[in-house]
């Protein structure tokens, strides 16, 4: 590569991509760890870009109508905090890009959204990026049809790498992207031809080009490094209605004794080609030394949106109180007055009636009375509609033709649905939830533990929740999977034993801000268990006494879901022997832990009733409860699972798997 040939088509251009490319260099050599090539390599992409199309105000990062720009390969994150440190972002100045991958820095060695606010997503695992891309631009799609173009018109841009396309996730998310006809969506594919191992055709021959075209994307080819190329390749982008790929031809460490190479991709430290670099560049500047005109340029870059943000603002102000009253809360993500109202309402009712329905029935009827007074829900399966009861009647279909539809068919996509639906979460606006059956979180779960991480409140409808959904047998039965979803931080898991509970966890999902929810539902007919209607939120508290020992309490019963029904079946059992028997529901174990210690001690007090479990999962994390959360010895047993299921009608699968009331007094009995 001609690097003398670059510098001299284009100095001023030049002179500001190498700002990005030094301070890449310094940084990631003072910390002695990172990924120099990547930044090295798209520079020039993301010069341009940010000089001359991304809509932006550095001053006000989260604008609402502003481009969205994600980095999918993010372990080139100081591509992106130079360009947060030069175009002025503040909590992005030089100390903190001399503190790169240290403690307390806002730039970790991967994007984190929650430590700027002008990160807008958390990337590091290759393809969640582009995969969360999808929702961005679902989101703008929908908030533009809704509100106008006056108040929402915006792009999404991402740099996506050759193992980003290579993770699974791209092609669900490439796929629905194109059929969606997402034509606010641009991706720079960073073609350099290297991973770590070595060149790319070690292991892919795939045609990137042709694979894009497949799928339905507006697809370009430039040189990646010749500026003219890329703006006239982004101003084509923009102009098509389809989604678009431009593939960038770079080179990975540009002008680095590594270029080209598989080192490039990493750490570059050798302080002696770190010089010859810089001299190549001419960039003959000390270490993390911006020249002040090359600085000023990229500031002005930074306030150059300043006036397309103020318009913003004045056509906002020009709409009804009403309207800007309810774009600031949907943007805000707080739920409308009316929700509580209606869910009390729902659980009167049901109360009153008790009907016997799978809590995925009972979830659908939350919906059905949640939907109409939160229009910023956005719901959606996996090809499981009917099956995880996830549409309700109101929402219409969001398709290319009906942009203001609130339901997605995701098609057999749960990694990508998920990521997507983070995607939307980030952009603000959108309550988004979609389900699939909860065997299937193992599809799903890289976009759920990053929902986690990232503090944003997506809900995972999961359906089908254990050996209860009968004939289809071990491969769709969870056994593992609660207590994967538990073991998971900053993530409430809920199992609703009926239709009053299920209703509490929907209401608690959707006021959440930084905590995702998983709510696992059954196939199976519940009764309604509880009859006596409290407008409290017992859900809220985690876990709470739903039956009271008559006499003497010799046992406690602690249940969730389907087997609070059995709980409380065996309840009857004992209490007829004259053996006093609490049963307490914990349909959130995660918020049951936040509880005051006072509060879980009259719960699950101390003393010398045995403790049973009842669940139709593994026994993992149970001991907490059961054994005391001290870790002290007690009489205490577990009636759930200790292998997979089989394929059988639920009755015969609770009675062989000997998950039954029978089974559960017969532990309290064996344990006095």
């Amino acid at each position: 590569m001609d690097i003398a040939a670059l510098r001299s088509a284009n100095p001023d251009h030049w002179m500001r991509a190498a700002a990005i490319r030094a301070l890449t260099l310094d940084a990631v050599n003072a910390a002695n760890s990172g990924h120099s090539g990547m930044p090295m390599g798209m520079a020039d992409v993301a010069t341009v870009l940010y000089e001359k199309h991304l809509k932006f105000d550095a001053g006000a990062p989260q604008w609402p109508d502003r481009d969205r720009f994600i980095l999918s390969a993010g372990h080139g994150s100081m591509l992106l905090y130079s360009l947060l440190h030069l175009t002025g972002h503040e909590g992005m100045e030089i100390d903190k890009i001399k503190a790169f991958r240290q403690w307390g820095a806002p730039t970790a060695g991967h994007p984190e959204n929650f430590l700027h606010p002008a990160i807008e997503t958390t990337t590091g695992p290759l393809g969640q990026g582009i995969a969360n891309s999808v929702g961005f631009a679902i989101a703008e799609e929908h908030l533009r049809a809704r509100h106008g173009a006056k108040l929402v018109d915006h792009h999404t841009y991402v740099i996506a790498g050759d193992g980003c396309l290579m993770e699974g996730v791209s092609q669900e998310a490439i796929t629905l992207a194109g059929r969606l006809r997402l034509g606010k969506l641009v991706v720079f594919w960073d073609n350099n031809d290297i991973t770590i191992d070595g060149k790319v055709s070690l292991a892919d021959d795939t045609d990137q080009v042709k694979r894009f075209k497949s799928a339905g994307w507006h697809v370009q080819e430039i040189d990646g490094h010749d500026p003219d190329a890329i703006d006239a390749a982004i101003t084509a982008a923009k102009k098509s209605s389809k989604p678009s790929m431009i593939a960038c031809k770079t080179h990975i460490a540009l002008g680095h004794a590594a270029q080209d190479t598989s080192k490039g991709h990493g750490a570059l430290t050798d302080d002696d080609q770190l010089v010859a670099a810089k001299e190549a560049y001419g960039w003959n500047y000390g270490p993390f030394e911006v020249p002040g005109e090359v600085k000023s340029q990229w500031e002005e870059i930074g306030r150059r949106g300043r006036s397309e943000r103020e318009a913003w603002e004045g056509r906002l102000s020009e709409a009804s109180e009403r309207r800007q009253a309810e774009f600031a809360r949907i943007m805000a993500g707080d739920a409308p007055k009316q929700l509580s109202a209606r869910i009390k309402a729902l659980k009167k009712q049901v109360s009153e009636e008790a009907p016997k329905v799978a809590t995925r029935k009972s979830s659908e009827m939350v919906l059905e009375v949640v939907n109409p007074v939160m229009p910023e829900t956005l719901g959606g399966s996996a090809d499981l509609t009917g099956s995880n009861n996830t549409k309700t009647g109101d929402l219409g279909i969001f398709d290319i033709g009906s942009r203001k539809g609130r339901y997605i068919h995701y098609g057999i996509r749960e990694h990508g649905m998920a990521a997507a639906m983070n995607g939307m979460a980030l952009h603000g606006g959108i309550r988004p939830y979609g389900g699939t059956f909860m065997c299937f979180t193992d599809y799903a779960r890289p976009a759920m533990r990053l929902a986690a991480l990232m503090k944003v409140p997506t809900v995972f409808v999961m359906t089908h929740d254990s050996i209860g959904l009968g004939e289809d047998g071990p491969t769709h039965q969870p056994v593992e999977h609660l207590a994967i979803s538990r073991a998971t931080p900053n993530t409430m898991v809920f199992r609703p034993c009926d239709t009053v509970e299920t209703a509490e966890a929907w209401e608690i999902a959707l006021t959440s801000k930084e905590t995702p929810s998983v709510l696992s539902l059954t196939r199976q007919g519940l009764k309604t268990l509880r009859t006596q209607h409290k407008t409290k939120n017992l859900t809220a508290q985690g876990a709470y006494v739903l039956a009271e020992a008559e006499g003497k309490r010799q046992a406690i019963l602690l249940a969730t879901g389907s087997e609070v029904e059995i709980a409380m079946a065996a309840r009857d059992m004992l209490q007829a022997e004259g053996i006093g028997t609490r049963v307490v529901s914990m349909p959130c174990w995660e918020l049951f832990e936040q509880q005051d210690e006072s509060y879980r001690k009259r719960v699950l007090p101390g003393g010398s009733a045995v403790r049973v479990g009842v669940e139709a999962a593994v026994r993992q994390g149970w001991d907490r409860w059961l054994c005391g959360e001290r870790g002290r010895e007690a009489r205490a047993g577990f009636v759930g699972m200790e292998s997979f299921g089989a394929s059988a009608p639920a009755e015969t699968l609770f009675e062989k798997f000997g998950i039954t009331p029978e089974a559960v007094a017969g532990k309290v009995k064996s344990l006095l």
